[in-house]
């Protein structure tokens, strides 16, 4: 794989178009209550207990499906102040997902190029705390690095429940094009606030709809339909508004919701739908793709500013040359997992143009309640550039 960067400058992003894909864990959503996905001290035994049940099952539907290498690091060692650091860097995510894979390359690059001076230690699994408990974390001081959904930092900058909007990004490369360019910054600068600096994107991904009732091409058929949701005011007016009856609850209870009959459905990416086994208990999904969310990659301030300049840009760069590899993971996978799951006897209804637009059109009321909450002017410059 070639990575391409610009000029090196603490605002610079690096750029690259890449093919579809989405892979991780779900993450929280606006509201703390319950934590779906993230692994809070209430659901991370049972999470983690539940990987290791279906560990052998995944493995062997699992088996062709690979991630692109790890690239080698280029670049020459940076100048520092023969000072050492030691870096703790945390995640929600699992260590089998492109997240993490995509923090062994930002580890590769931050020892090789501080010629060791910087030590990166990897956290998974929520295992310092969940996306909340983590920025907080680098908000005291106690963690140094973490990279968080943008959905549960809504409470903290209410722009980022733009991320949550209906298909507001209707290919992966318009997505690339927004977070990489002057949008994408402005939203990092806004985040550099409140004892966090904001250095970076990568790809949380899109979302996807399974139930166990009827395949799903257009709004009528999710009339009535029991879809699981997150705790999230704007995917609950996504579901309410499109007929279907939402309802929210944890992430650990949800397989045996499911198996039970208690929701008729769901909507995770991929990569969740697989490693949960919810194909076992759906026989329908839908490449909806209805919402698409980053990963934004944070630095505690107290951190940032013990490192020299020149250490602070190495971490900059890392983090976008980390971003460029973890979406080329991520898309590779999505696309790997999604046969996978149709060779194992899911159908999945792939949208027509003309039936994204339908679903479009019966949501424009929830862009117009959460207009002036998120920002008009934004989603304004975020469609312009997807209509362009």
């Amino acid at each position: 794989m070639t990575i391409t960067t610009k000029t090196i400058t603490a605002k610079t992003v690096t750029t690259r178009t890449v093919t579809t894909r989405s892979v991780t864990a779900e993450t929280s959503a606006i509201t703390t209550d319950t934590r779906p996905g993230c692994f809070t001290s209430r659901t991370l035994f049972a999470s983690v207990g539940a990987l290791a049940l279906t560990l052998a099952t995944v493995t062997s539907t699992q088996a062709a499906t690979e991630m692109p290498p790890i690239p080698d690091v280029s670049g020459s060692v940076v100048e520092g102040d023969d000072n050492d650091y030691k870096l703790k860097f945390s995640i929600g995510t699992t260590q089998s997902g492109a997240q993490y894979r995509g923090l062994e390359y930002f580890e590769k690059i931050v020892e090789a190029r501080s010629d060791g001076h910087i030590q990166v230690e990897l956290f998974h699994s929520a295992q310092l705390g969940d996306d909340l408990q983590a920025v907080s974390a680098l908000q005291s001081g106690t963690l140094e690095m973490t990279a968080p959904s943008t959905s549960p930092l809504v409470n903290m900058f209410p722009q980022f429940a733009v991320f949550d909007l209906p298909f507001l990004f209707p290919t992966p490369e318009i997505a690339d094009e927004v977070l990489d360019g002057e949008i994408g910054d402005s939203m990092l600068d806004v985040a550099s606030s409140n004892g966090l600096v904001a250095i970076g994107w990568a790809e949380n991904g899109y979302r996807q709809l399974t139930n166990s009732q009827t395949a799903v091409d257009s709004p009528d058929d999710l009339s009535g339909l029991k879809v699981r949701t997150m705790q999230n005011p704007i995917h609950l007016d996504i579901w309410r508004t499109l007929g279907a009856n939402p309802t929210p609850m944890s992430f650990a209870e949800l397989f045996t919701a499911l198996e039970q009959g208690v929701v008729d459905g769901q909507e995770n990416p991929w990569i969740t739908i697989q490693s949960s086994r919810f194909n076992e208990v759906q026989g329908y999904a839908s490449e909806t793709n209805h919402v698409y969310t980053p990963f934004i990659t944070l630095v505690s301030e107290r951190f940032w500013n013990k490192l020299p300049e020149n250490y602070q840009q190495l971490l900059v760069d890392a983090a976008q040359q980390m971003g460029v590899y973890e979406r080329e993971v991520s898309r590779t996978l999505n696309d790997q997992i999604k046969q996978e799951l149709i060779d194992d006897g899911m159908q999945i209804t792939e949208l027509t143009p003309e039936q994204v637009a339908t679903f479009q059109q019966s949501l424009s009321p929830v862009y117009d309640e959460w207009r002036e909450q998120i920002g008009g002017d934004l989603i304004d410059a975020i469609r312009a550039r997807s209509a362009q």
